[in-house]
């Protein structure tokens, strides 16, 4: 891949949920193999061999797809997928959710931590932010780990579309430099309170 350019902006929270999103639906992305990418582009939702009974994780960042599936070169994450979510879904899964790490600014101990993961079908985690030319950024992004428990509403209830852009994924990829004008619009996502304090967002995450 050709060196890319893309600046950090000059502030932005630590953890902050940035997506494509409209009045009722929120743009998450996937990466797969050809058959169940296939599969599900063809049946335009989510049909085996995509199994049920394994976590799925979404990612509201284009740059952090990027960055986990190579600009879709990697094994396995060849086709890229834009997968337009419910807003209430997406809010629904937030809401049954517990962090994937003990965070001592959310939980009183361990032990909380513990009951609370028990019982939560959906995981979430913040991981460094990715510039065009996929270096870590200062701020944290999101991924929703959807697992078994919730992975069926999640395919029969949340997923309203999904489209293939693995195409455009390797038009971008062969581009010497990238703007922000290549990319997604990703705007801040309008948490409501007490979701963001269940996640960890800022100003409620630890540093």
């Amino acid at each position: 891949m050709s060196e890319q350019s893309g600046a950090a902006p000059a502030f932005r929270p630590r953890r902050q949920v940035r997506a494509v999103w409209d009045e009722e639906s929120i743009t998450v992305y996937q990466a797969y193999g050809p058959a169940i990418a296939g599969a599900a582009v063809a049946a335009g939702r989510f049909v085996p061999p995509f199994s049920r009974g394994r976590m799925t994780w979404v990612k509201p960042s284009f740059l952090w797809m990027m960055y986990r599936c190579g600009w879709a070169a990697k094994p396995g994450q060849e086709r890229v997928l834009a997968v337009r979510m419910s807003r209430s879904g997406f809010e629904e899964a937030l809401g049954r959710s517990c962090p994937s790490r003990f965070d001592p600014g959310l939980h009183a101990d361990h032990g909380q931590w513990a009951a609370l993961k028990a019982s939560s079908p959906v995981r979430v985690q913040w991981d460094p932010e990715r510039d065009a030319a996929l270096r870590p950024l200062p701020h944290r992004c999101l991924q929703v780990g959807i697992g078994p428990g919730a992975v069926d509403d999640y395919v029969d209830r949340w997923v309203l579309s999904l489209r293939d852009i693995t195409d455009e994924v390797v038009r971008l990829r062969s581009l010497p430099a990238l703007g922000a004008a290549d990319l997604p619009d990703e705007r801040p996502y309008p948490l409501p309170r007490a979701l963001a304090r269940r996640i960890g967002a800022s100003p409620y995450g630890t540093p």
